[in-house]
C-alpha cells in the first residue's frame, strides 16, 4: 500500500492551541496517521503519513471543521509517496514556535516574507544575477549535517548546530551582504521564512526566501545548481530531486552521523522546515 506523505506549515495567529491539541489528535489517530504536527501562537507545522483516503479525510478535517474557525484553510502540503509509513506515531505538540529560533521576528498578521519562485532563482543562477544586475547570495539556513547532505552550489553555510543559532550568525555575517540579493533556503519553506523577516529586520535589503523551499525548487526545476539529496527528518532520511526515498538512506544517516527517525530526538528538528 503506498504511503502519502504531506508537509507544510502556515504562519497564523492562533489563540486556541492548547483546546485544539486533544481532538485534532485524536483525528488523527482514528484515521491512523503518523507524524507530527506542532501549534504554536505563530502557527501550524505538520507533517503526517498515511493511505491516500485517510489523507484526504484528514485534509478535509483540518480545512472544514468549525473547530478550527477556518485558520487552515489556507494550508497547502508538499506531496510525496513512500511504500512504508516514514513514522513511528502520531503527536500533536504544543510550542512556543513552530521552528525554533528564540526571537520574535514572526508577525502572521504582517504577512509573508517576499519569496522567489524556483523558475526565477533558476534563471537569476543562470544568468549570474538578479534582474536588477545584482549578485545572488544563496544563504542555507539548515543544520550543518543536513547541509552535508545535499545543498545549492555555492551556498554559504554557516555550520549551524540548531536554527536557533541564526540570529547570533546574522551579527557576525550581515555585513557581507551589502549591495546583494540574498536568498535564504530551507527543507521546505519554514526556516527560510523566518530567516528571511529576521535578516530583513536586520537591515538585509534585497532578501527573498525559496519559495517552497528545497522540496519545492526539486519539484518544479528539478537539479539545476542543486549537489545532492536533501535530508528529512524520518525514517527516509533522504528525498532526490524526483522527492523519492535515497537509494541507501542507512548509508546517508551514517554520513551525517544523525539519523533521525520520526522526530525522535532533535529537539530542533523541523517537520516540514
Amino acid at each position: 500500500m503506498r504511503i502519502v506523505n504531506l508537509a507544510g506549515y502556515l504562519f497564523v495567529s492562533l489563540a486556541h492551541c492548547a483546546a485544539w491539541r486533544a481532538p485534532l489528535a485524536a483525528r488523527c489517530e482514528a484515521l491512523d496517521l503518523r507524524g507530527t504536527i506542532l501549534l504554536a501562537p505563530e502557527g501550524i507545522n505538520a507533517f503526517v503519513a498515511g493511505p491516500e483516503t485517510a489523507i484526504q479525510a484528514f485534509l478535509t478535517y483540518l480545512r472544514e471543521d468549525p473547530l478550527f474557525e477556518g485558520r487552515f484553510t489556507p494550508l497547502t502540503f508538499k506531496v510525496s509517496f513512500s511504500e512504508a509509513q516514514p513514522f513511528k506515531r502520531m503527536r500533536v505538540k504544543l510550542k512556543k514556535e513552530i521552528i525554533t529560533m528564540r526571537h520574535p521576528a514572526i508577525r502572521p498578521e504582517a504577512g509573508r516574507a517576499p519569496a522567489v519562485a524556483p523558475a526565477t532563482l533558476k534563471q537569476w543562477l543562470d544568468q549570474g544575477h538578479d534582474d536588477d544586475g545584482r549578485p545572488v547570495v544563496l544563504l542555507d539556513t539548515r543544520n550543518a549535517f543536513e547541509v552535508d547532505v545535499g545543498t545549492f552550489d555555492d551556498a554559504i553555510d554557516w555550520r549551524l548546530d540548531k536554527f536557533g543559532d541564526f540570529p547570533d550568525a546574522v551579527a557576525r555575517h550581515r555585513a557581507g551582504f551589502a549591495g546583494k540579493t540574498v536568498v535564504s533556503f530551507c527543507t521546505g519553506g519554514i526556516r527560510c521564512e523566518k530567516a528571511a523577516i529576521h535578516l530583513a529586520e536586520k537591515g538585509v535589503e534585497h532578501v527573498y526566501q525559496l519559495d517552497g523551499g528545497i522540496l519545492g525548487y526539486f519539484e518544479h526545476v528539478g537539479t539545476a545548481h542543486y549537489h545532492g539529496a536533501c535530508f528529512v527528518f524520518d525514517e527516509r532520511t533522504a528525498l532526490t530531486p524526483s522527492l523519492a526515498p535515497a537509494a541507501d538512506p542507512a548509508r546517508t544517516a551514517a554520513q551525517t552521523g544523525h539519523p533521525a527517525p520520526a522526530l525522535t530526538s532533535r529537539h530542533d528538528a523541523p517537520t516540514a522546515g
